[in-house]
């Protein structure tokens, strides 16, 4: 993946270590990581899934906030 501008579902879950469903739980409480849409494919981008971990780092560190 290094290489790669973009991670596809199956390979963020996969670098992340969450399920897919983890997934699309954090994208209907709207913490999800920004996404790319290219016809019905969707991506994210190294960008957004580093912002994404940052934000959760963010969160985690808060006292009575869930990360």
């Amino acid at each position: 993946m290094d290489n790669q501008a973009a991670y596809t579902v199956a390979e963020f879950c996969a670098a992340h270590r969450m399920s897919r469903s983890r997934l699309y739980a954090e994208w209907k409480q709207g913490t999800g990581p920004k996404i790319i849409k290219i016809g019905t494919k969707v991506l994210i981008s190294r960008e957004a899934a580093a912002e994404w971990r940052r934000e959760r780092e963010c969160a985690a560190s808060k006292p009575g906030e869930a990360a």
